[in-house]
């Protein structure tokens, strides 16, 4: 080896080692090890043109899901009491299919939890939705702080899953939108993503 060329090595070295994150962006492009993590989340706080109420009442009408949630097959809502319900879902999106029940917990008209923890296809899933007042000179809007998060069983659906989570959870999101639109007539205002975080 030349001496020019050992002086080059050892001068990157010494760059790596003084610059961390240099380092990590390196190995990145060049680690082809297997992804393992196989949790992902997804959150937004959007300031929207509904009412708390309004919203409330969409996301929590669990029995109708099928009818405008993407991929939704299945909605069938029992064990119905005040402040909570479980809801058998089917979800399908080729080439899966996924049932599981999820305990949801209502808190009338703040917030919906819907919380899984017996997929196949999943370890975990739960998404939350939180509704506080909007812009006080507009009584029909409120910001809505949306989030997911999800394990896979499997580190191959989970690589998979980077093709399509986060096209597929704002599409889920944009459902509910469209939803009260449907509902209750245009928005008040157009809507505004105010934060946007995946993971």
């Amino acid at each position: 080896m030349s001496t020019k060329l050992a002086s080059s090595i050892r001068s990157t070295q010494w760059q790596l080692q003084r610059q961390p994150l240099l380092y990590s962006t390196c190995r990145g492009l060049f680690d082809f090890t297997p992804i393992t993590n196989t949790r992902r989340e997804f959150k937004q706080k959007k300031l929207a043109g509904y009412s708390m109420e309004q919203l409330y009442d969409v996301v929590s009408d669990v029995e109708k899901y099928n009818t405008f949630v993407p991929f939704c097959k299945k909605s069938h809502v029992y064990a119905k009491k005040p402040g909570s319900l479980k809801a058998d879902l089917i979800i399908g999106f080729p080439p899966l299919n996924e049932s599981y029940t999820s305990n949801v917990t209502l808190v009338r008209p703040t917030l919906v939890k819907a919380e899984c923890v017996d997929g196949r296809l999943f370890n975990y899933l739960l998404t939350a939705w939180q509704f506080s007042p909007g812009l006080k000179d507009i009584p029909q809007s409120c910001v809505i702080d949306f989030m997911v998060t999800f394990e896979f069983k499997s580190a191959l659906h989970s690589q998979l899953s980077n093709l399509f989570f986060d096209q597929l959870v704002k599409q889920m999101e944009y459902a509910f939108i469209q939803e009260a639109c449907h509902r209750y007539g245009g928005p008040s205002i157009k809507s505004h993503v105010l934060v946007s975080n995946t993971s």
